[in-house]
């Protein structure tokens, strides 16, 4: 591999990995200064030890540049490559099934790739679709996008579907669920879109039937066809040696629910390290509701696309036969489905 390639490469295997978005930013940067170099800047500085003079070029991003250079795998890649790696254990066949993650976000809001990138590297992953799922104007923290800016959106992904074809970019957002159970999106926009996940991110502590009473009233719109990860927790590590972060939110799980499957609404299985949600017991229960599912990544990078193996690790765990997933549905069959949710 060439050195952008290189760095490129590091980029992703740390997203991969959780590691902190800073030094990935940095090795992106370094990759965008070697673009920008005239032909044969890059040798001459190699040549007389100067690379680092570079403004965004530092001991760590110009090590891996000098061993690509060279013609060597470099080391942060071969160390990264081992210890990021996700294997998948005994949901590989529901993995084989997915053809696509519903649940995305990109530079349009608060990811760190553009659309297309990410889309490319779901088409490298087997992938026939990626919804591009950016966050909605309130969650300013995250750069929702207002109503013009979801437009022009739409016009990129309609753009990108012209050249990417056959592969499919899904329209989408992520929807906040506001404290009174509306959605922070204009109906029409919601009504135009592909796939709806709508989630809770503000006032995690409200009081239980609050709480309940806020997620149902948007479960029940006919636009919302995901719950996303239903309960806002944050968590590290896994199984016993887990520890909380940000406990759960508090809701009736059994009304939650019971609504999502009145008004076919997918429970997500969030497949993020750090959230793992719905966790075990609430995501027995969603299956005894009868609850369609959807496994998604919520991924904010390219390299975070792979972190569906966990969830499809976590469905094999709890039995959930394939075709109750609703991304291993073709295209056409997700949309007849997201076109079909009952009003009353």
């Amino acid at each position: 591999m060439d050195p952008i390639e290189a760095l490129e490469r590091v980029a992703y295997l740390q997203d991969r990995g959780l590691l902190p978005s800073q030094k990935t930013a940095a090795f992106l940067r370094a990759a965008e200064v070697l673009r920008a170099l005239p032909e044969g800047e890059l040798e001459r500085r190699l040549d007389a030890g100067t690379l680092t003079e570079l403004p965004g070029i530092g001991a760590s991003t110009g090590e891996v540049i000098a061993q690509a250079a060279a013609g060597q795998v470099p080391t942060r890649i071969v160390d990264l490559e081992a210890t990021t790696q996700i294997p998948l254990g005994d949901g590989a066949a529901i993995r084989e099934a997915l053809k696509g993650d519903c649940h995305t976000h990109s530079t349009w809001s608060d990811g760190g790739a553009s659309v297309e990138t990410m889309a490319r590297t779901a088409m490298e992953l087997g992938h026939h679709y990626l919804v591009v799922t950016d966050h909605s104007p309130r969650l300013t923290v995250a750069h929702g996008l207002n109503r013009e800016r979801l437009e022009a959106q739409l016009d990129e992904i309609d753009e990108l579907n012209e050249r990417l074809a056959p592969f499919r970019l899904l329209t989408g957002i992520e929807v906040d669920i506001l404290a009174d159970g509306a959605l922070d999106q204009d109906e029409d926009l919601l009504e135009r879109l592909d796939v709806v996940v709508a989630s809770v991110h503000s006032k995690l502590r409200m009081d239980e039937r609050a709480m309940t009473e806020r997620m149902v009233l948007a479960i029940a719109s006919p636009h919302v066809d995901i719950l996303g990860h239903c309960t806002g927790r944050k968590v590290s590590g896994f199984g016993p040696d887990q520890r909380v972060i940000r406990p759960q939110a508090t809701f009736d799980a059994e009304i939650v629910f019971a609504a999502c499957a009145r008004f076919d609404t997918a429970v997500e299985i969030n497949c993020r390290p750090e959230r793992q949600d719905p966790p075990p017991e609430l995501l027995d229960l969603a299956l005894d509701w009868g609850c369609k599912i959807s496994i998604d990544t919520d991924a904010h990078a390219p390299g975070q696309l792979e972190f569906q193996a966990y969830g499809c690790d976590k469905a094999a765990a709890h039995g959930i036969e394939p075709e109750r997933i609703v991304n291993t549905w073709a295209a056409d069959d997700l949309l007849a489905w997201t076109r079909s949710h009952p009003t009353t």
